[in-house]
């Protein structure tokens, strides 16, 4: 049983959000950050990036920059530029990208459903990443930023968003920067919001897309909360954090493919031989280059200009294990711990990460540039994701990239109300 409620969310005033808007946190360093919000005050990359309004030399985690985010949001407030809802409401957030649109219900969810294991994690967290938004959500007293959670769809909450939708008009409806749609709708009407909640107490499970971190941080905010007020009843803000649910039947996943910076002391000929014990080799001609993976249990190889199609041999492949099965477990087990000696990709700083969005393009640069080889990986699906959780199991790190990336700066949910 998923337990998710109404809230009165702060956001823009309409004639402010296009300013307002942001890309999340944590895509971005901080010099980036500082060419996004260039002459505009209003940018919430002011609140979840306060560290550019302050000394370059600062430690992004000192207290002064945790201080300047409540600051900067208290600024936003107090001149008009953010507003609280007068009521209560769940909120449906949809956005389109090259044509292809995810709805939501943006909500609050239970700290309990995650300490419960009602929602669902698939990756581990990593304790400084948490502490960091623990810090930012306490200082702000609120959940700046939403987390990105997915459910198996049910046909009677799409029918309910889509007669909303159709029959009302958005708060919001702008063309973000990246060319991303993004289109708010308030449903303020207390039956409907009801039904809604009603029926998310009959889905099982809730998954968690993209998030980890935050979700994390918030529970732990909330826990926090309850050591502070132990005569707490259950239905204070803080018992919640901010979220989006989208069906899964939306969600695409990219592929999150991998850079290497050195072949471990391997001339390239001796790493070739190394990947034939386990793999088939083809090299491709220029017209099969770049090469994406054509499908599951393959993988595209960049090394000397080359590009390179790995397929696995079937000695290797495990089709009955959610974990082994996937390509970036057979990748990692299989090629980059055994021969080029990436033991933990979370922690090894001879490996990169780069998302799919960026193109095959982006892994010919790198390789011509900082790093000796690249591999290219089908994208995970969203039912190994499931089922990846479902078993309470761990991906690899980086297998998921989602795309679009929730905008900041739309809903904040204030934790003391």
């Amino acid at each position: 049983m998923a337990i998710i409620k109404t809230f009165k969310a702060i956001r823009p005033l309409p004639e402010y959000v296009q300013d307002v808007l942001s890309l999340p946190y944590d895509v971005m360093n901080r010099n980036e950050a500082e060419e996004m919000s260039a002459n505009n005050p209003f940018s919430f990359l002011h609140i979840c990036r306060s560290e550019i309004d302050l000394p370059n030399n600062i430690d992004p985690y000192s207290d002064e920059v945790y201080q300047q985010a409540k600051k900067n949001m208290n600024r936003l407030i107090q001149n008009g530029t953010l507003i609280k809802e007068g009521k209560p409401c769940l909120y449906i957030y949809r956005q389109i990208m090259n044509g292809r649109a995810q709805t939501g219900i943006v909500t609050c969810a239970s700290i309990d459903d995650y300490q419960n294991n009602v929602i669902k994690k698939h990756e581990f967290t990593r304790h400084e990443k948490e502490i960091d938004r623990i810090r930012h959500f306490d200082t702000c007293n609120a959940n700046t930023e939403p987390v990105f959670l997915t459910y198996r769809h049910n046909k009677e909450i799409n029918r309910i968003i889509s007669k909303w939708v159709s029959e009302s008009e958005p708060v919001y409806d702008i063309l973000s920067e990246d060319n991303i749609r993004h289109m708010v709708w308030v449903m303020d009407d207390e039956n409907i919001s009801d039904k809604i909640i009603d029926i998310f107490k009959t889905i099982d499970s809730l998954y968690i897309a993209d998030g980890h971190h935050r979700t994390a941080s918030a529970v732990n905010v909330g826990l926090r909360r309850r050591e502070q007020n132990p005569g707490y009843k259950g239905d204070e803000e803080f018992n919640f954090f901010l979220a989006v649910l989208f069906p899964d039947q939306d969600l695409k996943i990219f592929d999150y493919n991998r850079v290497v910076r050195d072949l471990n002391g391997l001339s390239s000929q001796e790493f070739l031989k190394k990947i034939e014990v386990c793999f088939y080799v083809t090299e491709l001609d220029e017209k099969e280059s770049p090469y994406r993976p054509d499908g599951l249990h393959t993988f595209g190889m960049y090394l000397d200009s080359h590009w390179y199609k790995l397929v696995p041999k079937s000695e290797i492949l495990n089709e009955d294990d959610p974990i082994r099965k996937l390509d970036v477990s057979i990748l990692q087990e299989n090629l980059l711990a055994p021969i080029l000696g990436i033991k933990d990709p979370r922690k090894d700083k001879r490996i990169d990460f780069v998302g799919g969005i960026r193109g095959l393009e982006e892994l010919e640069r790198r390789v011509q540039t900082d790093m000796a080889v690249a591999f290219a990986l089908c994208p995970v699906s969203i039912e190994d994701l499931l089922s990846v959780s479902d078993h309470n199991l761990v991906m690899p790190p980086k297998s998921t990239w989602f795309e679009p990336k929730l905008g900041s700066g739309l809903f904040i949910h204030e934790l003391d109300d």
